[in-house]
């Protein structure tokens, strides 16, 4: 009966030693810390080159409206009327003279804010900085540096008006002719 008190002192002996021997492994070392600290540093590094791979291979794409339209026919406008309709969709003016028609880039020269057309003034105006645009698109006051850009225009076979925004122009002389003028009779002289 005298081997049992021992060999209860042994087994209390051999479990404290299996739970110092579990708190040293649990224990968190330099050494262990900065291997974990390295290696996962590592795992990110190339999960992220990974990550820029996979990426690649999914570009990014920005669906824009094409650069090209139909204005309808000449006849839904009115000499000195500047349409608004398309300003909203595709950014452009549409406006008719006596001469002709030609399509106006509602794009500020500056920093490229969309101006406003004001009728009781006659003028386009950027809520931006301030810039002045006259009818034509010629710049009179603001900070812009160059008049307003001119859309190609062309008048299709079935009547219809095609507009492209992706060729423009705005040097005086250049834009006032075709491609970038419709030139077009007015009404009194198409009936005469």
């Amino acid at each position: 009966m005298q081997a049992l008190p021992h060999a209860w002192g042994l087994q209390e002996e051999d479990a404290m030693h299996t739970q110092v021997a579990q708190q040293a492994e649990t224990t968190v070392t330099r050494r262990r810390l900065l291997a974990f600290v390295g290696w996962g540093s590592f795992a990110a590094f190339w999960g992220s080159i990974v990550l820029a791979t996979a990426r690649f291979f999914f570009p990014r794409i920005l669906y824009e409206p094409s650069p090209r339209f139909e204005a309808g026919k000449p006849a839904d406008y009115q000499v000195g009327e500047v349409s608004t309709h398309f300003k909203a969709a595709q950014r452009v003016w549409m406006i008719r003279n006596a001469d002709g028609l030609y399509a106006l880039i509602a794009i500020c020269t500056h920093l490229g804010c969309t101006p406003n057309w004001f009728a009781s003034e006659e003028r386009f105006k950027c809520p931006c900085h301030g810039s002045n645009f006259l009818l034509d698109g010629t710049n009179v006051a603001g900070p812009a540096p160059v008049p307003l850009y001119r859309a190609v225009i062309a008048l299709e076979l079935d009547g219809n008006i095609l507009v492209d925004k992706s060729q423009r122009e705005n040097q005086p002389g250049k834009r006032d002719r075709p491609p970038f003028f419709l030139p077009l009779p007015e009404a009194g002289r198409a009936a005469a």
